[in-house]
């Protein structure tokens, strides 16, 4: 079984992919970056805030599978410069009880739309 999850939540694709995958019980998230899903705009005052959006952008894809940060076993975050690694962190934190997923930290030369932060998720329904 294959469902392509879409929802007007999160930020529409801005190529050919889907926001997510859902294979059997196992969710696949694309990567996901500061894109206000209202406005369409990039949220950059601060690394802190510009976090915060992809984590929201996250929760929301999740949601329209009915899944919850505590769904997620595993993580890629993607920097534009390692240097970041510590506020995104502690932001990233802020969304997971004890139980972190596994994850990966990458820097990268660019990311999409020249933001700083991207994250990809792997979520199962228990």
């Amino acid at each position: 079984m294959k469902k392509v999850i879409k929802t007007e939540n999160a930020p529409a694709p801005i190529g050919p992919y889907s926001q997510a995958v859902l294979a059997h019980d196992t969710l696949y998230i694309s990567g996901q970056i500061a894109i206000d899903p209202i406005t369409g705009k990039i949220v950059d005052k601060s690394l802190e805030e510009e976090t915060h959006q992809v984590m929201k952008n996250l929760n929301a894809v999740l949601e329209a599978e009915g899944l919850s940060f505590k769904n997620i076993v595993k993580t890629s975050i993607f920097l534009s410069d390692m240097d970041f690694f510590a506020s995104v962190n502690q932001v990233y934190g802020q969304y997971f009880d004890e139980e972190f997923p596994a994850r990966e930290t990458l820097a990268v030369k660019t990311l999409p739309k020249n933001v700083n932060v991207e994250i990809s998720a792997i979520a199962v329904k228990f």
